[in-house]
């Protein structure tokens, strides 16, 4: 049976995802934690190591590809501030700290209401040494700094998730929604300010389900 570390590997090469063996140490070391953290509080559901390895790392890492690409677009090289990120509903900090282990040019906030999770994101930046990932324990219509990017996986409809941090999105800034199957009733119900400009097949390694990636952004209208 192949190791943890040889099936994320063998993941990273159907994702065409070239990571540094750093960055490969440090997914594993953060699943670990999870595992550590889950026998006192209820991170996830999913317990079995190889169960995590598919449905959390591997299910966060499909969105990488895509982000760098969008992430090209989005902010001219070299850069004079660091893009920000918010993972809404961060949870475990699933896609955000996977993000900013891969990502390391990116600035990370995961953001949840229950606090445990919050400190399991400051303890999970700590341990793995990302300077570029904070937790904080807040309702996301609450905040006040501004992102260029907003990710959310699993966390609401995708009308309250864009409703809900709208004032977090920075001018000329997107939305990025990891969904399962394609979305159609949420997507009919977005709000008329709200634009999808691309929907994106994902594809897991190992996971026989259907994953996608809804690319949103809000309206400009005329008069502004």
């Amino acid at each position: 049976m192949q190791t943890l570390a040889a099936r994320l590997r063998a993941g990273l090469v159907a994702l065409d995802l070239n990571l540094s063996d750093a960055q490969v140490d440090s997914l594993l070391a953060y699943q670990a934690l999870i595992g550590k953290w889950n026998k006192v509080y209820n991170l996830t559901a999913v317990r079995d190591p190889d169960d995590m390895l598919t449905h959390h790392l591997l299910d966060s890492l499909a969105v990488i590809p895509p982000l760098r690409r969008q992430l090209a677009l989005l902010s001219p090289s070299p850069r004079v501030e660091p893009v920000r990120l918010l993972d809404v509903g961060s949870g475990a900090g699933l896609p955000g700290v996977v993000i900013a282990i891969c990502c390391p040019d990116i600035r990370v906030d995961c953001v949840d209401t229950v606090g445990k999770k919050a400190a399991f994101i400051q303890q999970a930046a700590v341990t793995l040494k990302l300077p570029n990932l904070r937790g904080v324990h807040a309702r996301v219509e609450n905040l006040t700094d501004k992102y260029q990017l907003i990710s959310s996986r699993a966390f609401a409809s995708l009308a309250d998730f864009t409703n809900w941090s709208v004032q977090a999105l920075a001018p000329q800034g997107v939305w990025l929604a990891m969904k399962g199957k394609h979305p159609a009733d949420e997507l009919a119900a977005l709000s008329p300010d709200v634009q999808v400009f691309h929907v994106e097949h994902l594809t897991v390694p190992g996971l026989e389900a259907e994953r996608c990636l809804i690319w949103m952004k809000p309206v400009v209208h005329c008069d502004q």
